[in-house]
């Protein structure tokens, strides 16, 4: 056992310091955005607002999420990564806190739009840091540590809303998503200020390439919007499957969905440790993950065994794992041509796009056809995504010959 946990424990070996401190900013960051999650509960039963005007606003969710990943890139580009994220942490927690005197469906549409194009100029600039603070040759698992981060907020994020929602409203899960993200920002200001850092792999371009001209990464971007679309059916489609047609409780559906959370942060270290001493590319790897998270759903069709749920979600947690990883590492090493604030808000759009096209077309598709159907629908769209993957991986060979 204490061999298995130093074995563990060396996969976080190499790491700088400064990773680990944007890791933990991201985690307060993450754990503090538990609005989000209680969103829908929010307007329907405090504000009375209907289920579409809900989804008009998510609308507006999504759409302020694409301006400001675009917007964050476009500045980490002209002033830094650092003053990006100060500036972004700060007002999103000001903005939080403003949000709860909002109350007419005019107002919540632009208010929402505001705080999300304020918030996710944050993840641009927060991709350049990384790729900043990294040596090449670990900024795959730098990415993997972010990503535990982000998963572990995730998780502590809803559990700590809940109780803060019993017992102080929601009002006061309001200012303590405020309050959290000012948090982030003090931290930010005592261990990232430029002048305390060190930069590990400096990128210096005179002449950058526009992202606009490098097809390869736009074939990449579309594979990834895809995929991302696919895969963020297990945060809409999914659960209504879970609880519909297999009948499961909303404890069970937590359990089932909890699963994912607690297999990344256990496995996914030390599985891209492994994939990356296999000396594979990166779009083979994405390819592996992209195919896993596609028989996910496939599988779903071949039976009404309830296990075969668990090892639909397993099939879609390896694939998770591998496939986020590598398709961030590739977006930094593809960066360098140009400029980095450009190319890493294109990979952040791409999933912004998603999040407003995926939720929505899942869940008509699923109103008009049913779960059966959409899942090979989903299935068509997994593998539509693998073969942009394939033409990435052969003209990719092309461009180096």
């Amino acid at each position: 056992m204490e061999k298995l946990i130093n074995n563990y424990l060396a996969t976080f070996k190499g790491l700088s310091r400064e990773v680990w401190w944007l890791s933990l900013i991201t985690l307060i960051n993450r754990a503090g955005t538990m609005v989000i999650p209680f969103l829908s509960l929010y307007l329907t039963q405090s504000l009375g607002f209907t289920l579409s005007d809900v989804g008009l606003i998510m609308v507006f969710f999504g759409l302020g999420s694409v301006i400001g990943s675009r917007l964050g890139g476009y500045l980490t580009d002209r002033i830094g990564y650092y003053k990006v994220m100060l500036v972004s942490l700060f007002l999103t927690g000001v903005l939080f806190v403003l949000l709860q005197f909002v109350t007419t469906l005019v107002g919540f549409c632009s208010a929402i739009f505001v705080l999300m194009m304020v918030a996710d100029t944050f993840r641009p600039a927060m991709y350049v840091a990384l790729s900043s603070y990294s040596k090449p040759e670990n900024k795959t698992r730098s990415v993997t540590l972010i990503r535990l981060a982000i998963n572990l907020g995730f998780s502590a994020g809803p559990a700590l809303g809940g109780v803060i929602i019993t017992t102080l409203g929601y009002q006061g899960l309001f200012w303590v998503d405020g309050v959290t993200c000012i948090l982030a920002t003090i931290l930010l200001i005592n261990v990232l200020n430029p002048k305390k850092t060190r930069v590990l792999d400096e990128v210096k371009n005179e002449h950058p390439v526009s992202v606009y001209s490098d097809k390869l990464y736009w074939i990449f971007l579309a594979a990834m919007l895809l995929f991302g679309v696919v895969f963020l059916q297990y945060f809409s489609t999914i659960p209504l499957y879970y609880k519909e047609a297999h009948h499961l409780s909303e404890l069970e559906i937590g359990l089932l969905l909890g699963a994912n959370g607690f297999i990344i942060f256990v496995l996914e270290m030390p599985l891209v440790k492994w994939l990356e001493d296999s000396k594979r590319t990166k779009v083979v790897l994405m390819l592996m993950g992209g195919l896993l998270v596609t028989l996910s759903f496939i599988v779903l069709n071949m039976t009404n065994w309830i296990g075969i749920l668990v090892v639909g979600m397993f099939l879609m947690t390896i694939g998770e794992m591998i496939m986020f990883p590598f398709s961030n590492a590739y977006a930094m090493e593809r960066s360098k041509k140009g400029n980095q604030g450009q190319y890493m808000s294109w990979y952040a759009i791409a999933f912004s796009l998603a999040h407003v096209f995926g939720h929505f077309s899942g869940m008509h598709l699923v109103d008009k056809l049913g779960f059966d159907n959409t899942w090979y629908i989903i299935f068509g769209l997994s593998l539509l995504s693998g073969v942009f993957l394939l033409i990435l991986k052969n003209k990719s060979k092309t461009a180096k010959g």
